[in-house]
Parts: structure tokens; sequence; C-alpha cells
């Protein structure tokens, strides 16, 4: 899988979970078994731009490197707070809530790895 691919599978699943969450908090506040909805409204706003970001990288004709590394280090950083989200927020959240943030996390780690694995191709 070339850089190019796995920038867009980035973008591409960054962007739809970023817009299911934005325009279904209430599912996730179920799904989770917590009260508010607004941080799956945050983190899905969030998403979007990123995936607009990574979307943006992969349609260069030349892909930075210095733009990788960034959206490496933002990959690497969300893995990390989400073991820390599954961490403290264990007896607040549903199990099934801390299997789908560690589930996107391990899908994160896979796209830093893919990316990292790949940058050397540039």
């Amino acid at each position: 899988m070339t850089l190019k691919n796995v920038l867009l599978t980035n973008a591409i699943s960054s962007g739809m979970t970023g817009i299911l969450l934005a325009t279904m908090p209430s599912l996730f506040t179920q799904l989770f078994k917590t009260p508010h909805s607004s941080p799956f409204t945050l983190v899905g706003g969030f998403l979007i731009v990123f995936s607009v970001f990574v979307l943006a990288t992969a349609m260069k004709k030349i892909i930075s490197k210095s733009w990788t590394k960034f959206i490496i280090t933002l990959d690497v950083i969300w893995v990390i707070a989400s073991v820390i989200a599954v961490i403290s927020l264990f007896y607040t959240i549903s199990i099934i809530g801390s299997v789908m943030i560690l589930a996107v996390a391990v899908w994160v780690g896979m796209m830093a790895y893919l990316q990292n694995r790949n940058l050397n191709t540039i």
C-alpha cells in the first residue's frame, strides 16, 4: 500500500467517523452509557477537520514529509489519549464504549505505522 493510499484511507475513515460522531451524538451517549453528548460532537468536529487536512496532504502531487510526520504525530497522540481515556473512564462508561475506543485506537495505530513505514518512499 502506497503512502498516498494509506493517507486516503486515513482521511476517509477519519471523516466518516467524524461525521457519525458529529451528527449522531445521542447514539454514542446511549452506547457509552454517558449523559453528555458534547464530547462526541467535539471529537467528531476535530475528526472532520483532521480528515480534510489528511486528504489535502494525500492529494498533493508531491506528498509533504513534514505534513505526513505531523499526521503521524497526531495519530500517535490519539492512540495514547485513547488508552488514557479508557483507563480513566473505565468505571464511568460502558464496556462497549471502552471496546470501541480501543478498536479505533488500534485502527489509528495501524494508520500511523503504515504511514511511517511508507514515509521513506517520498
